[in-house]
């Protein structure tokens, strides 16, 4: 483990009867009858008596590696308001995202469902249609549903959200806006051209501001968004998600939070024997003083989306809602400050997969609870439905993390598999030990390629009792063999299970041809699927 980060529209007759046959296959229906079922209520009990379904809560950032986080054990970063979330929930020590890349990543945990079942395993690939995501869910049983920022649908669909506002929103009001001066001779990052601008630029090696001030900052937009709807009077139970960009590259943060934080307080992370040839080209010409510049900036920008998820959670208190409400807060997945010599997540080491989890229901958590049960991202949206009283759709793949919450179980997953298939790439992580497995490659047409011949096949496993840094290799020793084997049917299996096609799987028995071409893309090619 890494060092210490308005009246909703019933959804299509396609959901809906989605959403009847897999209750039926399953044998909720019962649990309905049993229950009672009426638009955001539950009844039961005493005859006549009705009880409001929980409200939720899901604020989701970009790029938010757990261990900048204080409740992480971060000592230099000051996240007081995440912080306070954990206090009164519980942390996950072992949250993992199933993909390192922002679409995947997120498409897979709004819908519960593995990246490859989704289809969605690029970074441009669009949802599809045919996918059914928390929000649709939730509108099936009478709650509103709202999202504010980056949802990453890479399509017009509002995919159950019946109030979406995102980027072009903000900018449509910041125009509207009386332009406010920056002080005279102020130094602000220039226009973000990734891949285009050296690697210093659009990283902020320099740990200059956004130009704008907190105000006039998309964040703060979203955070006051959100905090107007939760304000409002709510006939039903609402779901509203808050995405924030930050601190996603180039780690923005207003002008008011220039120098809060200097260079020279990051030390450069090690880079391990095997880390030269397949370092990012980009990465490359890096200086250590840049390298620091670019850990001072990507704090100060996590410093920065922490006050607004205050300005959040805050607004949630003063609605007097926040006892009936689950507050669920997440990274996308991690991000890489410097380990093995990258600036990115686009891998499996554990700082780019392992991300902040943190989930606050007072009926049910305990404060400042913790868990180092492993749990996979796709495990929320079980849980959330488990918690509001509604059945969970047979073809959701998480596994409901209610007997964490209540200290009914302290395990959960023996094992967490995330996907990564721009690399063609797939890891399988429990408690001590971690196999990776890379086709060989890495396509990407945005400057993320490391310049040089990749070796092809390769099978990684580290020991991460002894090596948490994943830096030595153990694939080769033949103690281990055994081990790798088992683990390599593991993969094979899940992929069986869980192909979006499984009939264009190869018909073998052998787990590396299954592994082969299961971890090539084979993504949806329209939001109309």
């Amino acid at each position: 483990m890494p060092q210490s980060s308005c009246s909703p529209q019933y959804v299509s007759g396609r959901f809906h009867a989605m959403f009847r046959a897999s209750l039926r296959s399953t044998g909720f229906w019962a649990c309905f009858i049993a229950v009672g079922f009426t638009g955001g209520l539950l009844t039961g009990g005493e005859v006549g008596q009705t009880v409001r379904r929980p409200n939720i809560l899901w604020i989701c950032s970009d790029d938010h590696a757990a261990y900048v986080t204080g409740c992480y054990g971060n000592r230099i970063v000051r996240t007081p308001h995440i912080d306070r979330l954990a206090a009164e929930g519980i942390r996950f020590d072992h949250a993992y995202c199933n993909s390192p890349i922002c679409t995947a990543s997120r498409q897979s945990f709004i819908t519960g469902r593995y990246p490859r079942s989704v289809g969605v395993t690029l970074l441009k690939t669009p949802l599809p249609q045919s996918e059914v995501t928390l929000a649709e869910m939730l509108k099936e049983v009478g709650y509103e549903t709202a999202a504010f920022g980056k949802m990453h649908f890479n399509s017009s669909l509002k995919h159950g959200f019946d109030l979406r506002l995102d980027l072009p929103d903000w900018q449509k009001w910041r125009r509207e806006q009386p332009p406010r001066p920056l002080p005279a001779g102020l130094n602000v990052l220039p226009p973000w051209r990734p891949f285009k601008d050296p690697a210093r630029i659009w990283l902020n090696s320099m740990c200059w501001p956004y130009g704008a001030w907190d105000s006039e900052m998309s964040g703060t937009f979203f955070a006051q968004k959100a905090a107007e709807f939760l304000a409002s009077p709510h006939e039903k139970p609402f779901f509203l998600m808050v995405s924030f960009y930050e601190p996603h590259s180039p780690f923005h943060f207003p002008v008011e939070y220039r120098g809060r934080h200097r260079p020279e307080e990051f030390t450069v992370p090690e880079v391990g024997p095997e880390d030269d040839d397949q370092i990012p080209a980009i990465f490359r010409d890096l200086t250590d003083d840049e390298k620091r510049g670019i850990n001072a900036a990507y704090y100060t920008s996590v410093e920065f989306m922490d006050k607004n998820v205050g300005i959040v959670l805050k607004a949630l208190e003063e609605s007097g809602l926040k006892d009936n409400t689950i507050v669920v807060y997440i990274g996308d997945h991690g991000y890489m400050l410097g380990h093995h010599g990258r600036f990115e997540k686009h891998c499996s080491y554990d700082p780019a997969i392992f991300a902040p989890l943190i989930m606050r229901y007072p009926p049910v958590i305990k404060p400042g609870s913790s868990t180092k049960a492993f749990v996979e991202f796709i495990d929320i949206v079980p849980t959330i439905l488990d918690l509001c009283g509604v059945p969970i759709p047979e073809r959701v793949q998480g596994k409901s993390l209610r007997p964490l919450l209540t200290g009914e179980t302290s395990t959960h997953r023996p094992y967490v598999i995330v996907e990564y298939a721009h690399n063609d790439e797939i890891c399988l992580r429990d408690e001590r030990y971690k196999l990776v497995y890379i086709r060989g490659k890495r396509v990407r047409d945005d400057g993320y390629d490391p310049g040089r011949p990749l070796p092809g096949v390769t099978i990684k496993l580290f020991d991460l009792a002894s090596d948490p840094g994943e830096f030595y290799n153990l694939a080769n020793r033949p103690e281990h063999q055994e081990r790798i084997n088992r683990y390599l049917d593991i993969l094979a299996e899940h992929i069986k299970k869980t192909e979006r096609h499984p009939e264009q799987l190869p018909q073998t028995n052998d787990p590396l041809e299954i592994i082969e071409y299961g971890v090539q893309p084979h993504d949806v090619t329209s939001a109309e699927e």
